[in-house]
């Protein structure tokens, strides 16, 4: 595992996403399995594990909690808040500084931490990203030593910009992988120039990129690449990256083609390390096999520029003029 700066910390490049532990969106995983995808993961080198509170609704926090009673190496943990449904008079609720703040005592409680490493805005409304408010909560939130650090998950060139503007910001994360390549401009050059990590999420496509589906692919009704694979949950870019799956299955044919071999999934992951302004990318895993995979990306070397090339021309043509949802 090779590591990257975050702040003044090392964080592994291959970090570890973890909505599907939260047994919801996803598929059932159960506690034995749950943990030993977490202890892949930390015996390959990883040290960077997100998640959030709605991830099951605290049942990823709390699964990750049990294993971190565990382990005696340093894990960093990022999770996130701001789309609990449990807010007093509403949703908007989950914006105020009392209620920030609970959602922060809830996940500390769960993880069985006293601080959390990193905390981050899980895709809020952009107005309120406007409004800046929510910023100032961190800010008093961090202030009480109740988180280390704070960022934002977004959804849109335009809310990672005006994340960008907060002073404080430590971390990006962003949809960011082969189907979502335009990011890499002036989002990365100015996170670059402030010293704020990216981490890039949703770098395999909800798995389109592993190259392992094919049109006879089934999910589960709970999962969401069944129930929101045209975005009627939430946003289409957080399912196959907005990429419709018909489609997405021959553009990742196309897209094997150009790669030095048949381990797409690697290096779907590698052509995203390649950016030196990504901190850490964040695949999940179902089992630890996967996590093996995933972690084999840190070895490969750098796809050469034509290969780039080859890629981003694709993307242009073929790709971006597809992608689904607001980005």
């Amino acid at each position: 595992m090779n590591y990257r700066s975050f702040k003044n910390y090392k964080v592994a490049e291959v970090g570890l996403g973890t909505w599907q532990l939260g047994s919801a969106d996803w598929g059932a995983i159960d506690e034995e399995k749950a943990l030993g995808i977490l202890k892949q993961y930390v015996n390959a080198g990883g040290n960077f594990i997100d998640t959030a509170d709605v991830y099951g609704m605290g049942m990823s926090e709390k699964v990750i909690g049990r294993f971190l009673k565990t382990v005696t190496t340093q894990v960093y943990i990022a999770s996130k808040l701001g789309r609990r449904q449990d807010a007093p008079n509403g949703w908007s609720q989950n914006f105020s500084y009392d209620f920030m703040r609970q959602q922060v005592k809830d996940s500390l409680e769960h993880l069985g931490v006293p601080r959390l490493f990193l905390e981050q805005l899980h895709c809020i409304p952009t107005d309120e990203l406007r409004k800046g408010e929510v910023f100032d909560h961190l800010r008093k939130l961090q202030g009480e030593g109740l988180i280390e650090h704070w960022g934002a998950s977004v959804e849109t060139t335009e809310e990672a910009l005006l994340c960008l503007e907060q002073e404080g910001l430590a971390s990006l994360q962003i949809i960011f992988n082969l189907f979502r390549q335009h990011v890499a401009g002036e989002v990365f050059a100015k996170a670059a120039q402030k010293g704020v990590a990216i981490i890039a999420r949703v770098p395999l496509a909800s798995g389109l990129l592993t190259g392992k589906f094919t049109a006879q692919t089934k999910f589960n009704e709970n999962d969401h690449r069944n129930y929101n694979s045209a975005g009627d949950a939430f946003n289409a870019g957080e399912t196959f990256s907005g990429i419709e799956f018909g489609k997405g299955l021959h553009l990742t044919d196309e897209i094997k083609k150009l790669l030095p071999d048949d381990r797409t999934a690697q290096w779907a992951l590698r052509w995203i390390l390649d950016f030196p302004e990504v901190t850490t990318v964040i695949p999940g895993a179902s089992n630890p096999k996967q996590v093996e995979s995933n972690v084999e990306a840190s070895a490969l070397p750098p796809l050469s520029a034509e290969v780039h090339q080859q890629l981003m021309t694709l993307y242009d043509a073929e790709i971006k003029p597809v992608i689904r949802g607001h980005y």
